[in-house]
């Protein structure tokens, strides 16, 4: 692997990004440029990575590194991504080290870009953003929060753990089913929504309905739908995870607010995957006040009645002909049928093309980091997922969304 570092302030995340890819065995050579050296110094990445340290072309000139580092990477990774770094990138400069091997690399190439606000937001850096997806790269959009001094905004570097997750994805998928015409970036130029998390109908102020589920599937269909190339929206609500990298990601609590966000992303969206597990009902009214207990013991009646059905109305509308759409059914099956029964039930009412069945008899799934699975589709196909890590099952998820595509 080959982590090029740019010349901004967030370069110091980029030594715990470094620790991850060398502690879980893979050989980085680290090719900082001159402006990065400012803000890390080349010991740094040298005890990091066990390797020398340069920027230039003339050093080891024997040894050709300007084309040889490119050409033995099976992954690049470019984090921090400057908005100059971009720039260079995009107009295929050489004028040092890192520039000489994204011109040579013909693996899989990540950057993350990391500056203020304004400058990712400029037209000349969304111009070289754009010209540098069309060529192949990921480029992972910045995370939003507290940048250099006391601004806030989007244009900080994704957690380096995340950044991990994404880019080991990234390099897992680089050699995905070969002689076929798949690329590991299938889905690059699409947008795609996620729901992850279960919603709350409050009580009162203080209590509410609500369900088991932690979002640890939708966050990982939103990291592997990152790391073939998508834009994606990921609707969360009541999750406590950290932001995937390169995911924009809407935080809400409730269904009607769940249901108002993925109705609005799906208006542009290429595929609409409903993980979350929206309430089926809320409370008729809501307390303003805590409940109180009652002196007699007596419990008090609450009304209820159901919330709107998200998967159902998209399915339903289709805001673009086209677009797939995915449910998830957790089920336990009853008196009335089995599992898969009750599912393909689900799946006609619903109207979506695809669903996802879990079996949570016992509570299986939930909080869990593995799962399995069986999808349906709507012409009657099956497909087995066996029991495997949630990513694993994102990306088999994301295989047959993305058969399902126009070309």
């Amino acid at each position: 692997m080959v982590l090029g570092v740019g010349g901004g302030i967030a370069a110091y995340k980029a030594c715990e990004l470094l620790r991850r890819f060398t502690e879980s065995g893979h050989d980085v050579t680290v090719v900082p440029t001159e402006a990065a050296l400012r803000f890390v110094g080349a010991p740094t990445w040298s005890a990091l990575s066990g390797k020398a340290v340069a920027t230039d072309v003339w050093t080891s000139v024997h040894e050709v590194p300007h084309v040889r580092i490119g050409q033995q990477a099976d992954l690049v990774v470019v984090a921090p991504a400057t908005a100059d770094l971009l720039a260079r990138a995009a107009h295929g400069l050489a004028d040092d080290l890192l520039t000489n091997t994204l011109l040579t690399a013909r693996c899989p190439v990540v950057f993350a870009p990391a500056m203020h606000t304004e400058m990712w937001e400029h037209p000349a850096t969304r111009a070289n953003v754009a010209t540098l997806r069309d060529r192949g790269a990921v480029v992972v959009e910045p995370a939003e929060g507290r940048l250099t001094g006391k601004d806030t905004g989007k244009g900080r570097l994704p957690e380096p753990e995340e950044l991990f997750e994404l880019c080991s994805q990234v390099l897992e998928r680089g050699a995905v089913e070969p002689g076929t015409d798949a690329t590991p970036l299938d889905l690059a130029g699409r947008h795609v929504v996620v729901s992850a998390g279960g919603t709350r109908e409050y009580l009162d102020p203080v209590r509410f309905l609500g369900n088991r589920s932690s979002g640890l599937q939708g966050y990982a269909l939103a990291r592997a739908a990152a790391a073939r190339g998508a834009q994606v929206t990921l609707v969360a609500a009541n999750v406590a995870l950290p932001d995937p990298a390169g995911v924009s990601v809407v935080r809400v609590e409730t269904t009607a607010q769940l249901r108002d966000e993925v109705v609005g992303a799906a208006a542009t969206a290429d595929a609409v995957v409903m993980a979350a597990a929206p309430a089926d009902f809320r409370p008729v009214d809501v307390s303003s006040s805590k409940i109180k207990k009652a002196a007699d013991g007596s419990a008090p009646s609450i009304a209820l009645t159901q919330n709107p059905d998200i998967l159902r109305q998209i399915s339903a509308e289709r805001a673009r002909p086209n677009a797939v759409i995915v449910g998830f059914a957790a089920e336990t099956g009853d008196d009335s049928g089995t599992v898969l029964d009750l599912a393909r039930a689900k799946l006609a009412r619903k109207g979506c093309d695809l669903l996802v069945v879990n079996d949570v008899s016992g509570g299986a799934v939930f909080g869990s980091p593995e799962n399995e699975a069986v999808i349906l589709d709507r012409d009657g196909g099956l497909v087995e997922v066996p029991r495997g890590s949630k990513a694993a099952l994102a990306h088999v998820v994301w295989d047959q969304v993305r058969a399902r595509l126009p070309r």
